[in-house]
């Protein structure tokens, strides 16, 4: 099963930009994930399970880095959104 994961990160510090520029370098380091970036978000794509444990252990590391930060997140089934596509 596909799952693709939007994401937002909001670190809550003053000095923002890096940690999120460094998340999305780490789930880019990841070659069995498809990561499309935008200015507000991240969709991250690729098997429920390995999407899944990524997500789990980068944005562990992110909060141990950081100390506070807001993950907003949106989950879809991947195998249905070409279904509702057309």
């Amino acid at each position: 099963m596909k799952l693709v994961a939007e994401l937002s990160l909001y670190p809550l510090t003053e000095q923002y930009i890096g940690p999120i520029k460094d998340f999305i370098a780490r789930l880019n380091g990841h070659p069995e994930l498809e990561v499309v970036t935008t200015a507000t978000s991240t969709r991250v794509a690729g098997s429920y399970k390995a999407v899944m444990a990524i997500l789990s252990a980068e944005m562990q590391r992110t909060h141990e880095q950081v100390g506070q930060a807001v993950f907003v997140c949106k989950f879809l089934n991947g195998d249905k959104m070409q279904e509702h596509a057309s």
